[in-house]
C-alpha cells in the first residue's frame, strides 16, 4: 500500500521538527521483530510513528495474511478508524526490531484540532488510505447476496454509504459460491449473508445488527446529559455537529441509516458553493461525518429516534434499540423522503427493480438497459445525467409540461442535449408488472390519454418530499404538510414571553433544520447553512 501513491499523500514522511512537535503528546517505545501493535477488528488502536525501524500493514482473511504495504521512519501508521474508534481493518504488526512514539485517541484529536498543519496532513492521509481500502475491499467482509433481493441491496447501500470495504459475492453468477455456503453452514434460503471478520455469520442481518458487528457506534451515556442531541445527519445535521463540538459543545447525532441523508444518494451535487466540478453526496457527506468526528461529536448510525419527550430542557430522546438520551438542546434534521406512488405493487418491487436513489451500486444493476425516472426537480436531474452514462435508455416522466419551472437551468440543458435520455411531459406511472421483480413500466400520456407499457426493469422514484415526523407524536407544531413549523412560523403555538429564535420549534430550545422544516429551501448549501446557525441560536440559549 505505501508503494502504491506516488506523490506521499497517503504515507507522508514527517520532518524532525514535526516529530519533535508531536513528542510531548505520545509515548515512546520499543517493538520487538514481529510483535504485533494492533490486530483487524480491534477499536481504540493508537497511531504509530516510525523512529526506527519498520511497521507492516496486513490484510487477514480467514487467518491468510496479505501484505498491503510497509511504513518506515518518518511515517505512521492508521486511517480514519484511529478518528471515529471504529474496529481496525488490518493487522500493524512490526517487521524488525524498531522504536516508535505512540499517539492514543485522545493525543491524535489534540493534534487534529490543535495543529492545523500537522492535522491537515493526518487527515489527508487517513482519508487516502480508507478510499484504497474501499477500493481493494480489505476488511474480511464478505456478502453473499443476489441481484433479485432487495435485503442484498439495502445491506449493499448500507456498507457503502458508512464507507466499509467488503467483497460482493452473487450466488446468481458465481458457480463456486456452493462451497463457500457450505464451509459456513449455510443454505440459499438464508441470502443475504454477511461474513464479518472472517468467521462470523449473520443471515439477512438488519442494519443495526451490522453496525453492531463491525463496531459503527460509540458507548452512550444515558445517565448524563448532552449539550446537544442532532436527530439526522444529513447536511444539516452533519454542519450543527460540527459547529457544536468545534465550539465545544457535548454532541451526539442520531442517523437512522447512513451519514448524508437524502443528498447523501445524490450522484453529483454542482451548484453547492466551492466544487465549481461538483462532487458527489456521499464524499461530500463522508468528508463531513469525519469532521464533525475530528472535532468530538458521537454518531450513531442505524439508530432511530421514536419519541421526543419533555416540556422544558432537558429533553429525552427515546430510540428504537430501547435506549434512552437527554440533551440541553436538541436539532431535529431529519430531513424528508421522497413520496411514494399510490401504486398497490410498489411495496413488492421496492429494492428489487424501484430505487429512491442514484448512487454507483444502483447504476450498475442498470447497465446497458432501458430505465424510467419519474420527477421534475435537481434530484431527478442528477440522476437521469448520472445514469445515462449506465444505462442505455432513461426515460424521464414529468407531471407537468417540462423542467423549466422545477429543475436548475444548468441541468434541463443537459438533459435536452443528452440523446441518451428521452423526456416525456405530462406522464404518470400507472402499473407495474413483475413476477420477483419488476419487469414491465405502464405510464399514460394526461394530454391524450394514451398508455405505454415499456420492458424496464429499473424505475427510479424522486417525487416530492414527505418529512420524517409521524416519530414526533404531536410533541412539535406542524404545517398541513407536517413540516415543523419554525420561529415566526408558530403564532400562538409559542408558550414563552420572549420571541422564539428564527429555528426554534414550538418547545423552547427544540429547533428544525433542513427539508423537515416548514418553508425551509430544498438545497444542501441551504441545509448547511441552517444547521450552523441553530448552533449559534444555542450557544445563546445554553
Amino acid at each position: 500500500m505505501a508503494e502504491s501513491t506516488e506523490d506521499g499523500r497517503m504515507f507522508p514522511v514527517l520532518t524532525e521538527d514535526q516529530i519533535a512537535e508531536l513528542a510531548p503528546l505520545g509515548k515512546r517505545r520499543a517493538a520487538r521483530p514481529g510483535e504485533l501493535l494492533y490486530d483487524a477488528g480491534e477499536t481504540e488502536s493508537s497511531t504509530f510513528i516510525v523512529l526506527e525501524g519498520s511497521i507492516e500493514a496486513l490484510d487477514v482473511t480467514r487467518d491468510r495474511e496479505r501484505l498491503l504495504g510497509v511504513v518506515g521512519p518518518g511515517q505512521f501508521t492508521g486511517e480514519v478508524n484511529q478518528i471515529t474508534g471504529r474496529r481496525s481493518l488490518v493487522r500493524s504488526r512490526a517487521r524488525e526490531a524498531s522504536v516508535l512514539l505512540e499517539l492514543d485517541r485522545a493525543a491524535l484529536q489534540e493534534v487534529l484540532q490543535a495543529n492545523a498543519p500537522l492535522g491537515e496532513l493526518f487527515l489527508r492521509a487517513f482519508i487516502l488510505r480508507r478510499v484504497y481500502l474501499i477500493e481493494h475491499s480489505v476488511g474480511a467482509t464478505v456478502l453473499i447476496g443476489s441481484g433479485y433481493s432487495a435485503d442484498t441491496l439495502r445491506l449493499k447501500l448500507f456498507l457503502s454509504r458508512n464507507g466499509h470495504p467488503y467483497i460482493y459475492v452473487d450466488v446468481e453468477t458465481d458457480p463456486d459460491i456452493q462451497r463457500v455456503l457450505d464451509h459456513f453452514a449455510v443454505r440459499l434460503t438464508d441470502i443475504p449473508v454477511l461474513i464479518c471478520h472472517g468467521d462470523l455469520v449473520l443471515r439477512n442481518p438488519s442494519n443495526a445488527e451490522v453496525a453492531d458487528c463491525f463496531g459503527f457506534n460509540p458507548a452512550i451515556d444515558e445517565s448524563g446529559i448532552y449539550d446537544l442531541i442532532v436527530v439526522g445527519a444529513g447536511p444539516s445535521g452533519l454542519a450543527a455537529a460540527v459547529y457544536g463540538a468545534s465550539e465545544g459543545l457535548h454532541v451526539l447525532v442520531i442517523e437512522s441509516e447512513a451519514p448524508g441523508g437524502q443528498a447523501g444518494s445524490s450522484s453529483r451535487i454542482e451548484n453547492y458553493l466551492g466544487f465549481p466540478n461538483g462532487i458527489a453526496g456521499q464524499e461530500l457527506a463522508g468528508r463531513a461525518f469525519v469532521q464533525a468526528q475530528k472535532f468530538g461529536a458521537q454518531v450513531l448510525v442505524a439508530r432511530t429516534a421514536r419519541a421526543l419527550q419533555g416540556c422544558r430542557p432537558p429533553y429525552t430522546i427515546e430510540l428504537d434499540s430501547g435506549e434512552s438520551i437527554r440533551g440541553r438542546a436538541v436539532i431535529i434534521a431529519a430531513g424528508a423522503r421522497y413520496r411514494r406512488l399510490g401504486l398497490p405493487e410498489l411495496a413488492r418491487f421496492e429494492g428489487a427493480g424501484v430505487y429512491y436513489g442514484a448512487t454507483r451500486i444502483e447504476a450498475q444493476l442498470c447497465r446497458d438497459e432501458d430505465i424510467v425516472i419519474v420527477g421534475g426537480g435537481n434530484a431527478a436531474g442528477q440522476a437521469a445525467i448520472y445514469l445515462s452514462d449506465f444505462a442505455r435508455q432513461v426515460y424521464l416522466l414529468v407531471r407537468g409540461p417540462g423542467l423549466s419551472d422545477t429543475m436548475s437551468r444548468y441541468l434541463a440543458f443537459r438533459i435536452e442535449a443528452n440523446r441518451n435520455i428521452v423526456l416525456r411531459p405530462w406522464s404518470e406511472v400507472q402499473a407495474l408488472e413483475g413476477e420477483s421483480r419488476l419487469e414491465r413500466v405502464r405510464w399514460r400520456d394526461a394530454r391524450t390519454g394514451a398508455s405505454e407499457v415499456h420492458d424496464v426493469r429499473h424505475l427510479f422514484l424522486m417525487t416530492g418530499a414527505d418529512p420524517n415526523t409521524a416519530w414526533l407524536g404531536g410533541a412539535l407544531a406542524l404545517d398541513e404538510k407536517k413540516f415543523i413549523r419554525t420561529g415566526p412560523g408558530l403564532g400562538d403555538a409559542w408558550p414563552l414571553e420572549r420571541p422564539p429564535y428564527l429555528l426554534e420549534t414550538s418547545l423552547p430550545g427544540v429547533f428544525a433544520v433542513g427539508d423537515i422544516r416548514s418553508g425551509s429551501v430544498k438545497r444542501v448549501a441551504s441545509a448547511v447553512g441552517e444547521g450552523s446557525m441553530a448552533v449559534q441560536f444555542i450557544h445563546s440559549l445554553l
